[in-house]
């Protein structure tokens, strides 16, 4: 899995996928968009670039992604990782969409 490089001052914070899984464990039912990154170029002119956007919601034990062109999958988190797992993405944010109330109270 590729590494976020080493922190600078005006370094980006990019997460891994096993990241995301452990930030959407703790808050199940609410929808977030993350978008995966790449590295483009080398050196000092190094940058992210944005390559794609994801919606995700975990629902229990089942994480459901909705990638770029829509459709929408249901992965068990081991599936998560064996699809995302070399991915890194920005910092998840939150949709506003809730699609389990259960959160809101505690279960």
């Amino acid at each position: 899995m590729p590494e976020p490089l080493s922190p600078e001052p005006s370094a980006e914070v990019l997460i891994s996928a096993a990241e995301l899984l452990k930030f959407l464990g703790g808050r199940g039912g609410q929808e977030y968009r993350a978008v995966t990154v790449r590295r483009e170029s080398q050196g000092k002119k190094a940058v992210w670039a944005e390559v794609s956007p994801y919606l995700f919601t975990l629902r229990g034990e089942v994480v459901e992604a909705t990638g770029p062109s829509g459709q929408t999958r249901q992965l068990s988190p081991e599936r998560f990782l064996e699809v995302f797992g070399s991915s890194l993405f920005r910092p998840a944010e939150a949709t506003g969409r809730m699609t389990d109330l259960g959160p809101l109270f505690g279960a």
